[in-house]
């Protein structure tokens, strides 16, 4: 791992951390976790163990210190390394789709949907819902997955397209 994939991965969380502090809660005070389409892009963009790991780790942390969720910190923390390692896997099991516009927006799809059941899992555990997990999963995981989606399809071909132009990606 070189100093610029840590400056870039750093200034992709940093975005995500800003996007996941101004979106508005939708049911509940929970809301659609951006920081992992950009966690996600910095694992599409850096496929390397070393990166996901700390990917996964420090968007865990930003994200349980920016939670609206009560006592979320020890759910986001262990959701994000946890997504991180199943994206990654998911990235290498198809990675031939991976590196188009449209697998990696289907991999946010799924990897998302990973994120929202460890999440609601772990905090069912850990201290407990405000609502049914069937109902948060519908009204929160599922458009969050759609949205990351979306987002994902829009922003991947332009930040390839730019790291290209700059020599930062890793070849994959």
């Amino acid at each position: 791992m070189n100093t610029k994939s840590l400056v870039t991965l750093s200034l992709l969380i940093g975005m995500g951390a800003v996007l996941h502090t101004v979106m508005p809660g939708l049911f509940l005070g929970m809301k659609p976790d951006m920081m992992l389409t950009m966690m996600f892009l910095g694992i599409l963009l850096f496929p390397n163990l070393k990166s996901v790991l700390l990917a996964g780790l420090v968007t865990g942390v930003i994200s349980g210190l920016t939670t609206s969720f009560p006592g979320g910190m020890i759910p986001n923390m262990l959701d994000k390394p946890v997504t991180a390692v199943v994206f990654y896997g998911l990235f290498l099991l198809f990675a031939h789709y991976g590196k188009n516009t449209v697998g990696a927006a289907a991999l946010t799809a799924v990897g998302t949907i990973v994120s929202g059941v460890v999440f609601l899992g772990s905090a069912l555990v850990t201290v407990g819902l405000p609502g049914p997990f069937a109902a948060l999963f519908l009204t929160i995981v599922l458009p969050a997955s759609a949205v990351n989606a979306v987002v994902m399809a829009v922003i991947y071909p332009i930040v390839q397209s730019v790291l290209k132009r700059s020599n930062l990606a890793e070849p994959a």
